[in-house]
């Protein structure tokens, strides 16, 4: 991997981010009655998207919330500027990863899902998403939060609605954590916005619409497990390479599954949560490939697992996938909805690098003269990867991301030397069980929480 390519500047990022953040601060002091410093930032906002097909829509929004006038119509159109502002970002670093890592992304053909129907609950969300914008994040208060709670509840009865129920519940449920606004000493400003835009675009007739798929027959080869934890859920998202059995060219592919949580199941106690709904999770901690047939396939390589499509295959040893398969493999491009600099997690390997930790404790590689930063808060405790294991590795299979103005690298699995052998230490390595004390002694912790759980339940059930 080019190094070098991920330090170099890229033309034009820097103004987009910062018409963002001025769309950004004019949101956090809110709409309803915006003063001269909103109107200028709506005005730079604006401007930014001047010559895209969405230039007049945006400026006339960009006008009625300047004057105070704004409606649901005015409010989603300036969601769909910000986030094609941060598409443009999105696809930018990603044009900057293929050059660095000599591999592309393609996009494949599917028909359209098609235009769903809009409904009442999808109005209802965005005249409470209209208030949020108008009262603005330091006017918030319970009584105008609270008026998300019975649209999710609604929501959930139908499973086409459940991604935006389930959006609008964590976004509500962090705004009621922070009331009343005008007492926040810090706001999240670019993580609320970025939750607004998102879901004010989810409201949207067919945008919440099931994504097409088609089969997909061939082998799967693990790179690694991202383990996301949330004081509520839980996700494993496994990244691999999908060899096809027609002998077409290899392609990166993912499979997640997430779960629902109690606060007291922490570590390598999340693993049990998720095992029962994902077989791939056993293969993974087992270091084995697994055979597909049919298996329902997104344009955007997610794979929609179900086990009754899968079945353990031969060992495969995951650095051996990065060395030989990984180089090889293409992406695939990412759906319309989901471009944003977030996003990016492409996976890589790199080896003959030389980790040390500089100042603040961040872990750099060094590779050919070029230095890249290792992520190691994203290192979950579900595992036996640690960042003193990352600065004795001398090989590494991550996730490339881009956070904070920079690129970082987020470990999956490192290779170190040990008594003159490679020992490979990945972080889903518990995914499937373990015999490691520590990860026994919190598999056990878990199962005792999870049954003192069950217990209480049933007691108040039966009350």
């Amino acid at each position: 991997m080019r190094a070098d390519r991920l330090a170099d500047e890229i033309p034009g990022l820097d103004e987009v981010l910062t018409a963002v953040d001025a769309f950004d601060r004019a949101l956090e002091t809110g709409l309803l009655r915006p003063r001269a410093a909103e109107a200028s930032a709506l005005a730079e906002f604006a401007a930014a998207l001047t010559g895209s097909p969405l230039a007049a829509r945006v400026a006339e929004a960009a006008g009625r919330a300047a004057s105070g006038a704004a409606g649901e119509e005015h409010f989603t159109a300036l969601a769909a500027g910000r986030a094609a502002l941060l598409g443009s970002a999105h696809d930018a670093l990603m044009a900057r990863v293929e050059e660095a890592t000599g591999r592309t992304s393609v996009a494949v053909d599917t028909p359209g899902a098609g235009p769903g129907e809009p409904v009442n609950l999808m109005v209802a969300a965005r005249s409470w998403l209209s208030d949020l914008a108008r009262c603005g994040w330091r006017g918030i208060d319970h009584d105008v939060v609270s008026g998300a709670a019975r649209i999710v509840s609604a929501m959930l009865a139908d499973p086409e609605l459940r991604r935006l129920a389930a959006l609008l519940d964590g976004f509500a449920a962090e705004l009621a954590a922070s009331c009343p606004g005008a007492a926040l000493e810090h706001v999240p400003v670019r993580r609320w916005a970025d939750l607004w835009a998102r879901a004010m675009l989810l409201t949207l007739p067919g945008a919440t619409a099931s994504p097409v798929t088609a089969p997909a027959t061939g082998r799967l080869l693990p790179l690694g497990v991202d383990l996301q934890e949330h004081a509520t859920a839980v996700q494993a998202q496994v990244h691999a390479v999908f060899e096809p059995e027609d002998g077409s060219p290899p392609f990166l592919v993912r499979a997640s599954v997430s779960a629902p949580k109690p606060d007291s199941v922490v570590g390598a106690g999340l693993w049990q949560l998720l095992r029962p709904h994902l077989s791939l999770l056993a293969a993974v901690g087992e270091g084995r490939a697994m055979e597909v047939r049919g298996m329902p396939l997104t344009p955007e390589g997610d794979l929609i697992w179900s086990d009754d499509h899968a079945r353990p295959g031969e060992p495969a040893d995951a650095f051996a996938t990065a060395r030989v398969a990984l180089p090889t493999a293409t992406g695939r491009a990412t759906a319309p909805l989901d471009r944003h600099p977030a996003a990016v997690a492409v996976p890589v390997f790199v080896d003959g690098y030389a980790a040390a930790a500089d100042e603040d404790g961040t872990v750099v590689l060094s590779l050919a003269g070029h230095t890249l930063a290792v992520d190691t808060d994203r290192v979950p405790a579900a595992g036996p990867l640690t960042p003193e294991g990352v600065l004795a590795s001398g090989a590494c299979i991550g996730l490339l991301r881009w956070d904070a103005g920079a690129f970082r690298l987020q470990p999956l699995a490192v290779e170190t030397t040990v008594r003159k052998k490679a020992v490979a230490v990945h972080a889903g390595a518990w995914a499937g069980g373990t015999s490691d004390k520590a990860g026994i002694r919190a598999e056990k912790a878990a199962t005792d929480a999870a049954a003192v759980l069950r217990e209480r339940a049933g007691r108040l059930l039966r009350k």
